[in-house]
């Protein structure tokens, strides 16, 4: 277990130092000057010389590269070259959003996907299961955008129920109205990431009901159902959580559509606005910090599936 830690750790590394690079270089890819930007159309050329050399963009792109990476993984994320102020504080103001939302979001997919995956799998000949089964496979395939737009004008515009635009001034000082904004947007992720899941969970369980130790314990007198809870079922949970370390990516993709969608101030949006002001250091510090959360979730997702699953840990000590 010790190798493959070490090991992983290596990968993850790797994995971090190459996103920082095509992340970096991407963005020095995008047309117009920012000095340009920052000192209008009618600075003189001197004033756009000045603002570059007080940017850091006079310097060769390497040099650039090595100071923001160094700075990162130091905990210094760098200032914004639009307002001044640390990248690190306003991430984290945004966070306060976006990562509640992801979660409800999340919750809202395993409330869904669980019970109706095993269910319709149990049940599989059931005309509400085959109609479940139906349900859900046009659900997976609903883009995010339009599910938000119909979440919006049935809760919203015609039933009342939720607002469709904003998030209290006061943020979590009136946790009710906190949470109220945020449940359209994270039904709306959590709907289309649910219909995902709830279709991997039923194959899953499909097939535990079909594999050989959940048959035998039913041939021993075991009844089917206690045979897919007490033999089929652990196996199901292991595989989702394996598919959960890929989900992460689909929720915060979906919280960036969703937070310009219902007007959200979160990192979704942020990240928008920064790029269309050319805030290059800030949308790369951005970036990196939501890439590394997918690879460091993703890597605790290995690990956790590792120690968990007896039968990786026998490969593991086969491996020594």
């Amino acid at each position: 277990m010790s190798r493959f830690l070490v090991v992983r750790a290596l990968t993850l590394t790797a994995g971090l130092l190459l996103a920082s690079i095509i992340i970096f270089a991407s963005l020095r890819l995008l047309p117009g000057d920012v000095a340009q930007m920052i000192g209008g159309t009618t600075a003189s050329p001197d004033r756009i010389a000045a603002l570059r050399e007080q940017l850091g963009l006079d310097r060769p792109v390497i040099a650039q590269y090595l100071d923001w990476i160094g700075g990162v993984f130091t905990g210094d994320l760098g200032r914004s070259i639009v307002s001044g102020s640390p990248i690190a504080a306003e991430l984290a103001q945004k966070a306060q959003v976006t990562v509640p939302l992801t979660l409800y979001s999340l919750l809202i997919a395993l409330a869904l996907a669980l019970p109706l995956g095993v269910l319709t799998a149990y049940r599989r000949d059931a005309l509400a299961s085959r109609a479940l089964a139906v349900i859900g496979a046009g659900a997976a395939a609903v883009p995010i955008v339009w599910a938000g737009l119909l979440g919006a004008i049935v809760l919203s515009s015609w039933l009342g129920w939720l607002p469709a635009q904003g998030f209290p001034r006061t943020g979590w000082a009136d946790p009710l109205a906190a949470i109220r904004s945020l449940t359209l947007p994270a039904l709306t992720i959590g709907l289309v990431v649910g219909a995902i899941l709830f279709r991997f969970v039923r194959s899953a369980t499909l097939n535990a009901l079909g594999a050989e130790h959940v048959r035998t314990a039913m041939a021993q007198g075991r009844t089917r159902l206690g045979a897919l809870v007490g033999h089929g079922l652990p196996g199901v949970g292991l595989s989702i959580v394996s598919l959960l370390g890929l989900q992460v990516a689909e929720l915060l993709v979906g919280a960036v559509i969703v937070e310009q969608l219902f007007n959200l101030p979160g990192l979704g949006r942020m990240l928008v606005s920064d790029v269309g002001n050319r805030d290059l250091i800030k949308v790369q510090s951005t970036l990196f910090v939501l890439t590394a959360v997918i690879l460091i979730l993703g890597a605790l997702i290995d690990v956790l599936h590792r120690l968990i699953d007896p039968r990786l840990r026998v490969e593991t000590e086969d491996e020594r």
